[in-house]
């Protein structure tokens, strides 16, 4: 017998409160870990989702559960740092990816002063170069920049998801503390 199956010792009604969560695949099993501490099982369902990346689980609890106002906000607290958690790794990338991109548009917008001034009558071939080189280097520019932006943001946020992975260690505890 598993620890995600329901089972009877009678023949007692047990009726079940029932829980769809679409989470991220590489979170299931920090998701299914979290949610077997606020009375959750699986019921022995894992699907895809229709988003990219994401897994739906479908859970189910006992209804007369002991203590289960506070599984529920403890739950929703788990579910709060985990969001909290992907917003964090979300910003890893996100003021990296806008710098890079500027950068990138800047340079395109240099190469494309550089190519009216070469053909334009009569072409300008100083400002061609004047205005290639600004170009050229606004396209190698994004790729180190961007590596450098998420390196610096990652300095920056790992201790505070850190901290996050922490305080969900311990909602966790206070739910496996009041299932038992």
């Amino acid at each position: 017998m598993s620890a995600n199956e329901v089972t009877r010792d009678s023949k007692d009604y047990v009726g079940y409160d029932y829980k769809t969560s679409v989470v991220d695949g590489d979170k299931i099993s920090m998701y299914l870990d979290a949610y077997e501490n606020f009375g959750w099982v699986t019921d022995d369902s894992i699907a895809p989702s229709r988003f990219i990346g994401a897994v739906t689980l479908k859970l189910k609890r006992d209804r007369k559960i002991l203590n289960k106002p506070e599984l529920t906000r403890l739950q929703q607290h788990f579910e709060a740092c985990m969001d909290e958690i992907t917003t964090l790794e979300n910003s890893k990338a996100r003021t990296a990816t806008v710098i890079s991109m500027v950068t990138g548009i800047i340079g395109t917008a240099f190469i494309a002063g550089s190519v009216f001034a070469v053909t334009a009558e009569p072409p300008v071939i100083w400002l061609c170069i004047v205005l290639g080189i600004p170009g050229i280097i606004g396209w190698a520019l994004p790729y180190r920049l961007f590596k450098y932006f998420v390196k610096k943001r990652a300095l920056a946020v790992t201790p505070l998801i850190e901290q996050k992975y922490e305080e969900i260690h311990e909602i966790c505890e206070k739910g496996n503390a009041l299932l038992h």
